[in-house]
């Protein structure tokens, strides 16, 4: 009787623990998060760059940037934003879905150009950002390219007297099957 009970116990125990394994793991799989462990990207450790891809980052599939940049990075504050991608990236931008926002809110855009053909974004703010601000970039209505990896390099033009256009790193979004 014992024995019966304390199998039954151990049972339970495996079924619950498979349980969570078989159908919680997909939820972590699903939504794609910063490069991750990266070893040789040509691109400093301490330039990379966190991203998310709210929907998953599927192939021809349409998805939501979220590209972050710390407040350590951002020294000068920035004016205008600019993010370079290399020329095999075949997806698309909304220039009309994208939101500049800090912790106190969303930031007013003067404007966006998309210039395909030099293959970048230039984001310029109605105000500038102060110095030492955490900035989140939401790229809205992205076409995500083909799979692959992709460098989007990201560039400012500091908020001071000189606008300086600095270098604040790179995100390495990986577009997977």
């Amino acid at each position: 009787m014992m024995l019966a009970h304390a199998l039954t116990k151990k049972t339970l125990a495996l079924l619950a623990l498979s349980g969570t394994l078989l159908f919680g793991l997909p939820v972590f799989v699903l939504a794609q998060g910063n490069s991750g462990f990266t070893i040789f990207s040509g691109v400093d450790r301490k330039d990379i760059l966190d991203y998310y891809l709210q929907f998953g980052g599927f192939p021809n599939e349409w998805d939501r940037y979220k590209l972050y940049i710390p407040a350590k990075k951002l020294t000068q504050g920035a004016s205008r934003f600019y993010i370079s991608y290399p020329a095999n990236f075949d997806g698309k931008f909304d220039t009309q879905s994208i939101d500049v926002r800090t912790k106190s809110g969303s930031v007013p855009l003067e404007s966006v150009v998309w210039d395909k053909e030099s293959r970048f974004l230039e984001i310029s703010l109605a105000q500038p950002i102060d110095p030492n601000t955490k900035v989140d970039i939401v790229l809205s209505n992205v076409k995500n390219p083909t799979w692959g990896t992709y460098y989007f390099v990201c560039d400012v033009t500091a908020s001071g007297d000189i606008p300086l256009r600095l270098y604040v790193g790179t995100w390495i979004v990986s577009i997977q099957r």
